[in-house]
């Protein structure tokens, strides 16, 4: 039986790669109207030569085409930081680049055996003491217990997320999350703090555990999520026992830095976390954001440099594994997904050469995580 052109590959393929119609019309000489009839599969089949030309510009192979399309990514279930003010181009390229994501996501849960996913819920937590109990006992859940938290990414990992960045719209969207049966974060590769990276990955998690099901994006669930991140990073028993007491009227800043670098969070964070537990006052908070703003340190802050950067594995060592064990190389995986290898690297983020064994390589993806498949 002949293979039905899916103009929904074609549509997710033009998006994701940042094409108009218009744009992509004039680059394979047709009309805007003949490609839009292609994509909502309301034209006849197009002709083998078009279909190779589409493949090239749009960097996948001719097969992708005429693949079934996983299901589409619920909306509900991406959670965009300001959802409402994020451009609506913007927010398409960004579930276009999730989608793509996502088949690659499915493509290794397909191929290994990845960390389980086990992220509790508690769709009834609402109040701050709700929220509060609930980023301890996800503490708990991890075995974190109640001190600093040394890599934000290896808990997402290690609870079966997958961590990534959107390249050209992660600084647009700053932070997002899509919770299907593989959770994956998206963060801001923009931001060059780690405290701010680990705090955003914090916040992500919140909505799994406190929004499932539920569109986000409006002012109550970016509160929620953000005391969620606040209550993880700095439980409120750690911040009454150890937050540097003010001098008098005056903060110390002096314990606030050291409390930064044993902490790794912001001192705006800490600020924020310190005066909503009530362990300094109105007039005190408002000098600490004063004193930011007014230092420069509201945007960057100085120590921001000497904590350094968390690196996502999960990827990177899932394709290792693929390679070592099933000896899948990086031109076959892309075949295997209807990519270029161009357009694979772009998913993942990151150029992609062969990779030597690693003996570090079983702190995500275990070296017997290979599916043996007939």
């Amino acid at each position: 039986m002949e293979q039905q052109f899916n103009g929904m590959n074609l549509r997710l393929a033009r998006v994701f790669n940042g094409f108009s119609l218009d744009e992509l019309a004039g680059l394979v000489g047709k009309s805007r109207q003949f490609l839009h009839k292609l994509e909502t599969n309301d034209a006849c089949q197009p002709t083998p030569e078009l279909s190779a030309e589409l493949s090239q510009h749009l960097r996948v192979k001719e097969a992708f085409f005429y693949r079934k399309l996983s299901p589409v990514l619920p909306e509900e279930e991406v959670h965009f930081r300001k959802l409402f003010t994020t451009r609506s181009a913007i927010k398409q390229s960004a579930m276009a680049k999730a989608e793509m994501f996502l088949q690659l996501v499915d493509y290794l849960d397909d191929h290994l055996n990845l960390p389980v996913v086990s992220i509790p819920t508690f769709p009834d937590a609402a109040t701050a003491d709700d929220i509060e109990q609930a980023a301890e006992l996800c503490r708990r859940h991890w075995g974190l217990g109640l001190g600093p938290i040394d890599n934000m990414v290896r808990v997402a990992e290690h609870a079966g997320a997958i961590v990534t960045t959107f390249n050209a719209v992660s600084a647009e969207v700053d932070a997002l999350s899509y919770a299907l049966k593989r959770p994956v974060i998206v963060r801001n590769d923009a931001k060059l703090s780690a405290c701010r990276q680990r705090f955003d990955i914090a916040h992500e998690i919140g909505h799994f555990v406190l929004h499932e099901g539920v569109q986000t994006g409006n002012r109550q669930t970016e509160s929620q999520a953000n005391r969620f991140a606040s209550a993880f990073l700095m439980p409120r028993s750690m911040m009454a026992a150890h937050w540097p007491k003010p001098k008098g009227t005056r903060l110390d800043w002096v314990g606030m830095r050291e409390f930064k670098f044993t902490w790794k969070v912001s001192k705006a964070a800490m600020l924020y976390r310190a005066h909503q537990l009530g362990i300094i006052d109105d007039v005190q908070y408002k000098s600490g954001v004063i004193t930011l703003r007014r230092t420069g340190e509201a945007t960057g802050e100085r120590e921001d440099h000497i904590i350094p950067l968390e690196e996502a594995k999960m990827v990177q060592q899932s394709l290792q594994v693929l390679s070592n064990k099933g000896g899948k190389s990086i031109e076959r995986l892309a075949d295997d997904l209807g990519w270029s290898v161009a357009l694979l690297e772009e998913v993942v983020g990151s150029h992609l050469t062969p990779l030597p064994p690693d003996q570090h390589l079983a702190e995500v993806v275990s070296l017997d995580a290979y599916r043996k498949r007939a």
